[in-house]
């Protein structure tokens, strides 16, 4: 066995989350399955829960879904957890079935926020939940997280509420609601939590655990890392700490230029376009410091302002700045732009999103802290600093935990079984999968991953994943031989890190990857080469795919890890996801140039045909994202056919909350550069209103005949009337069917066989998708072998 070494390098100092003394509730042992009802508590032999979670998913035991991680990780510690999973919001009733918790309420939306599991990117309500069985609709409430809370306090009005998951973690300062169209609280103060926990909680959550279970007030528990609470201002526990003002990190507004001691007036006023008025006079710089002094009307004296006088500025010394003593960064705190001046002022609110994300290293990371409300309403939301990452042994510890891995048994079927009409859709994505890591350091301006889980990758030891993969197989109900995903938020990232603890506690680079690879950061795919290795030889495994999303870039720093993975690892079609072509869009976006998908592809096509396979690469992209123009879509489009790739299904921007993407939507402003009132500041096209978005899908699926008719206004506005024709060359026809190939009438928005100017090699036929399926872009081509089709007779091939 051999031993692993950590690789992420942050120093840590954090108390082990294994090393507290459980609690002496212990005793009762451990639960087949968090109870959901009184009567699995008496079976248990509970009188009492200790913590009551409540969740807007059904309850799933599986590692891959945070209130089953959560609770497994507190029943660890010792404590007696029950569930409340998609509770009736209605009432309190429902919030008071498991009776009173003893120390806290755990309150989560799931693990989607709620509004984007409800809502397309076009603000329409879904059909569907895929975390709910048979996939129903209308489970869970718009903002979840602040609707539980409420109802949390109605129920029982003295336990503290610690709130947490992704809904809460992204919506912790105030920020803005693309659903609503403005700029909202911070979610504790609308959800009137006592804690709020951002971030992968389980450090933060079993130290508080065990502190109120020492009977120390909420209210008193402020020193913890990850969390983020209400101080009212004048709090005396804010003694002792260093209030920074936030443009003392990232300055917003015009910037005053130094001035030149060397210069006299005259010569200072020409710089700026103006005169002296005198201009026969010489005046230095001191003697125009003091203004004329003329008799007023009572005999006094008064200072006589010209209008072109301007008092001096006095400047801090560059030379000096780096010897000017800080204040301790344990003890520091930034005090962003208030609730009300971020709601009413674009250029202050994206300052705050680059403060914000500036402060998300766990090694330099400051406390920030923002006002909300006026007068006798006034209070701030404190952040403190991120929580310290987990350790490799932590990391075992926490997947290692006895989950049943399947849902609980109140879902099943009358058969028993969970793969029926009562079937969770998220829970079958994922029944076979592992995850090996947690983090990413991509930095993708879209995506709040970063925000959430952190730069720093979290890393699980080879034999605790090789455990995980044969408890699935000897395990888990339906297994065939196939394991679905071996990965994380993304593919290739297990092991990676900076090369030294002194640099990665420094750093503040928003992503490790963007504009090129960080020479400081490691790249040796080697581990997780033999861990595909050693996964792929365990008897009675027959295959691993990968279904995470694959950094192609940091894979082309290992020709190995694409040999491994093409010839072993591809189950017909592999997903990358390039986002764009175009310059405009991918500098925005923090992506790599498109030549890099060009040199990936070279690789994956060589060793496809060395294993002698016929296998596709599958890329993503996203319309309407912020930077994108009409003719970068039009060249998207160009490409895509270039290439033969027909989208069936098209990723629309998304603004979710705390992404710096999000913050451009809403402030037209380049938040990845300096922010200013003037021309400095860089403007970006943001693609709003229902047509443009729509103009811009339809750049994504050129070959439907239904954007035909948007597709020639639009290229005949821009000027690019030359694509439109019946030859190959050109990008969409003259004319518009109206019948399908297939002899059915066109509708709008439905899948229909198009005719094609060539014949397509791969047969494609789409189909309508059912309720609940979790669908890639390309959904025609050969569907993805998951492992959980029950065996049965072989479909002849159409």
């Amino acid at each position: 066995m051999n031993a692993y070494v950590d690789v992420s390098f942050f120093p840590r100092a954090a108390k082990p989350i294994t090393s507290y003394k459980p609690y002496w509730a212990k005793r009762f042992g451990t639960a087949p399955f968090l109870p959901m009802s009184r009567a699995e508590m008496e079976q248990l032999g509970w009188d009492s829960c200790d913590v009551v979670l409540v969740t807007g998913d059904a309850y799933v035991d599986h590692p891959s879904f945070g209130m089953a991680v959560i609770g497994r990780v507190l029943e660890s510690q010792g404590f007696r957890v029950g569930i409340i999973s998609q509770p009736d919001w209605q009432s309190a009733e429902a919030f008071k079935a498991l009776g009173k918790p003893n120390l806290f309420w755990g309150v989560t939306a799931g693990n989607m926020d709620s509004m984007i599991n409800r809502y397309t990117a076009d603000r329409k309500i879904r059909s569907d939940d895929a975390y709910t069985p048979g996939a129903e609709a209308g489970r869970r409430p718009d903002r979840a997280a602040i609707v539980y809370s409420q109802r949390c306090r109605e129920a029982f009005k003295d336990v503290p509420i610690v709130l947490g998951g992704m809904e809460g973690s992204l919506r912790r300062i105030a920020h803005y609601d693309y659903w609503s169209d403005k700029v909202r609280r911070s979610m504790v103060v609308d959800a009137k939590c006592d804690l709020l926990l951002y971030g992968n909680a389980e450090r933060a959550l079993i130290e508080i655990a065990h502190r109120l279970a020492r009977r120390e007030p909420v209210e008193r528990i402020t020193d913890v890392r990850g969390t983020a609470f209400i101080r009212r201002p004048g709090d005396p526990s804010t003694e002792g700490w260093f209030e920074l003002d936030s443009t003392e990190v990232d300055q917003p507004g015009p910037v005053e230029a130094h001035i030149n001691p060397y210069q006299t007036t005259s010569e200072q006023a020409a710089s700026q376009g103006a005169s002296c008025g005198a201009q026969s006079t010489t005046v230095s710089i001191a003697d125009g410091a003091l203004p004329a002094v003329v008799a007023g009307q009572n005999g006094s004296e008064k200072p006589e302002l010209d209008s072109n006088t301007k008092p001096l500025t006095f400047v801090p010394n560059p030379a000096l700045e780096a010897k000017r003593k800080r204040p301790p960064q344990e003890r520091t705190v930034i005090r962003l732009p208030s609730y009300e001046q971020v709601r009413s002022d674009a250029v202050l609110y994206a300052h705050a999103s680059r403060v914000l994300h500036l402060e998300t290293n766990p090694g330099n990371a400051r406390a920030l802290v923002q006002a909300h409300g006026e007068g006798s309403t006034a209070r701030d939301v404190w952040i403190n600093p991120p929580p310290v990452p987990l350790t490799t042994p932590e990391m075992d510890f926490i997947f290692d935990l006895p989950y049943a891995r399947s849902p609980h048994p109140r879902y099943a079927d009358e058969n028993g079984r969970h793969d029926g009409a009562t079937k969770i859709p998220a829970w079958e994505m994922i029944r076979f999968s592992i995850n090996i890591m947690r983090g990413c350091f991509g930095g993708c301006t879209f995506c709040s991953i970063t925000e959430h889980e952190g730069r720093i990758i979290q890393s699980r030891s080879e034999e605790s994943i090789i455990r995980e993969i044969e408890d699935v197989r000897d395990k888990v109900q339906g297994f065939t031989g196939t394991i679905s995903d071996l990965g994380g938020p993304t593919a290739n990232m297990y092991r990676l890190g900076c090369r030294t603890p002194e640099i990665e506690a420094a750093c503040r680079k928003p992503s490790c990857v963007y504009p090129g690879i960080c020479q400081n950061l490691t790249t040796n795919h080697d581990p997780l080469i033999k861990i595909y290795r050693r996964g792929r030889a365990l008897k009675g495994v027959k295959k691993i795919l990968i279904g995470s999303g694959l950094r192609y870039d940091l894979a082309l720093e290992s020709p190995e890890y694409i040999k491994e993975l093409v010839q072993h690892h591809v189950g017909g079609y592999l997903k990358i996801a390039p986002e764009h072509t175009e310059a405009g869009p991918l500098t925005k976006m923090m992506k790599p140039g498109i030549g890099n998908y060009d040199r990936f592809k070279t690789l994956f096509e060589k060793f496809t045909a060395e294993a002698g396979k016929k296998q596709f690469l599958i890329p993503y992209f996203i319309a309407a994202h912020p930077g994108t123009s009409d003719e970068d879509m039009m060249n998207l489009a160009i490409w895509l056919k270039k290439n033969g790739f027909r989208a069936d299904q098209v990723q629309t921007f998304y603004p979710s909350p705390m992404a710096s993407a999000t913050a451009m939507y809403h402030t037209n402003l380049n938040t990845l550069k300096g922010i200013h009132r003037d021309e400095r500041a860089e403007r970006v096209d943001v693609v709003r209103g229902e047509k443009r978005r729509r103009l811009h899908k339809a750049f994504l699926r050129y070959h439907d005949p239904a954007n035909w008719p948007l597709l020639r206004e639009a290229l005949k506005a821009m000027g690019r009337a030359d694509l439109i024709g019946n030859g190959k060359h050109h990008l969409i026809p003259t004319y518009q069917p109206t019948v399908s190939k297939c002899g059915g009438k066109q509708e709008k928005g439905k899948y229909i066989v198009i005719p094609t100017m060539r014949p397509d090699p791969l047969n494609r036929q789409p189909t309508q998708p059912e309720p609940g399926q979790i669908l890639t872009q390309h959904t025609g081509l050969p569907p993805r072998v998951t492992g959980s089709a029950r065996p049965g007779p072989k479909k002849k091939p159409r």
